[in-house]
């Protein structure tokens, strides 16, 4: 597979950067915030201009010899996309004129020896002009650009990919398997995307809430093609304290509806918490595939815990998820990590596959012969008809009834036992549809 050239997003906070990168990807992918720091890790995004594919990585405010302990690490970012990329698209504000931070991003680009675009944004309407002063940062010409109201986008892009291999949009390459790393803060989701990646893509601290965007990366491991989405920590809604992270817990939740199989992050230190319960069942909700990942394994025999008596204490918690698989990893040895993906796939697998109408049909007459159906309320006989699957991601199927009633929701549940034992189905909902037969 021909790798995609890159194109970076550097600049100091605040010239809109994210927002460039929103308005080139299509879509608010990135958090826009008026406050410095919003973007802290790298963001990936493969998207095409005129029919020629890249990747877009938008990195965090650059602030050369802050001792911010957020910030240090977002420079540590920073320099990591310098160093992938093809171009970098050096990004200033042109309402704000050219300031010492972004003439020592200058200096420091040139020792970097890359190819740099020199982008003066928040050029908007005719009498704003980028001044000459920066001119000075010694780059070849400035492309007045309006990140907000997509003014001069075009010429920059074509400017940056002038030069470099052309990779056509493959419309028949096989969709990427989309992992969302979803948990409470601080239970090693980015360290976990980092081991799954080799890289440092994302920032890791000891300080909850050091990611805020979901950060997409694509990767491969034998043979099958992953994106993973790293997450901000879901919190409680009383917990959050600025209204970025009320933004980066909507990006995660809205993630985890997104993608294919959710990867529920909970902390074999600190042990389960009533919000990793909470986290599971929006994914439940979203339909999507659901692993239970118990991470910092590594440390569980000094703690005197075994797989089995935590499964079974997960069980007790997640008590609407038996069927949710469960795999010990940890993200500081690598340990359980292959594993992970294979199961990964496997759930996948399970929520796009499919029951012939016959084979469900023959399931449902041995199980209301062995248990008659209960309805919601109600005297009188339920039968169950006909059963039909009718959709797929997750599995869903309809059931038509005798007459008006609902099945009683402990009866469902018997129902979709039954099949999950019959068919498989493991780490991904069910969904059942009734229906009634017209007179």
């Amino acid at each position: 597979m021909i790798p995609l050239p890159r194109v970076a997003l550097v600049g100091r906070p605040n010239v809109g950067k994210s927002t460039l990168f929103n308005r080139i990807c299509g879509r608010r992918k990135a958090i826009t915030d008026g406050r410095p720091g919003s973007t802290r890790d790298r963001n990936y995004a493969q998207v095409d201009w005129q029919g020629a594919a890249f990747e877009l990585i938008d990195t965090g405010g650059l602030l050369l010899g802050t001792e911010d302990p957020l910030l240090g690490p977002a420079v540590e970012q920073v320099q990591r996309a310098i160093a992938e990329a093809d171009v970098v698209l050096f990004v200033v504000d042109a309402r704000a004129g050219l300031l010492p931070d972004d003439e020592a991003i200058a200096r420091q680009l040139r020792r970097e020896g890359k190819r740099v675009l020199l982008a003066a944004n928040k050029v908007e309407g005719p009498g704003l002009e980028p001044g000459g002063e920066f001119a000075r940062l010694g780059f070849d010409g400035v492309f007045a650009i309006s990140a907000e109201h997509g003014q001069g986008i075009g010429d920059l892009l074509d400017a940056a990919l002038a030069g470099l291999p052309r990779t056509e949009v493959d419309v028949e390459v096989e969709r990427p398997l989309r992992l969302a790393l979803v948990g409470r803060p601080n239970v090693g989701k980015s360290s976990l995307m980092n081991r799954l990646l080799g890289s440092e893509r994302a920032v890791v601290s000891a300080i909850p809430g050091t990611t805020r965007d979901t950060v997409d990366s694509p990767f491969e491991r034998a043979g099958r093609r992953f994106l993973l989405v790293d997450t901000a920590g879901i919190r409680r809604v009383r917990l959050l304290k600025e209204n970025v992270d009320h933004v980066s817990v909507v990006q995660a939740r809205r993630a985890v509806e997104h993608a294919d199989v959710a990867l529920v992050v909970v902390d074999a230190e600190t042990g389960l918490k009533d919000m990793d319960a909470t986290i599971a069942g929006r994914a439940v909700e979203a339909g999507v595939g659901i692993i239970l990942v118990v991470n910092k394994w590594d440390t569980a025999r000094a703690r005197g815990l075994t797989q089995r008596a935590f499964e079974q204490e997960a069980r007790d918690h997640f008590k609407l998820l038996p069927w949710a698989p469960a795999e010990f990893v940890s993200a500081t040895t690598g340990k359980g990590l292959d594993r992970l993906l294979h199961t990964a796939g496997r759930v996948q697998d399970a929520r796009t596959s499919r029951v012939t109408t016959g084979e469900l049909n023959r399931l449902l007459a041995k199980v209301t012969q062995a248990h008659t159906p209960k309805p919601t309320r109600g005297a009188g006989s339920v039968k169950i008809l006909f059963g039909s699957q009718i959709g797929i991601a997750p599995p869903t199927f309809a059931l038509s009834l005798n007459r008006k009633v609902n099945l009683h929701f402990s009866y469902q549940r018997y129902l979709e036992n039954r099949i999950r034992e019959a068919f498989g189905f493991a780490g991904t909902p069910l969904r059942l549809k009734i229906r009634h037969r017209k007179h």
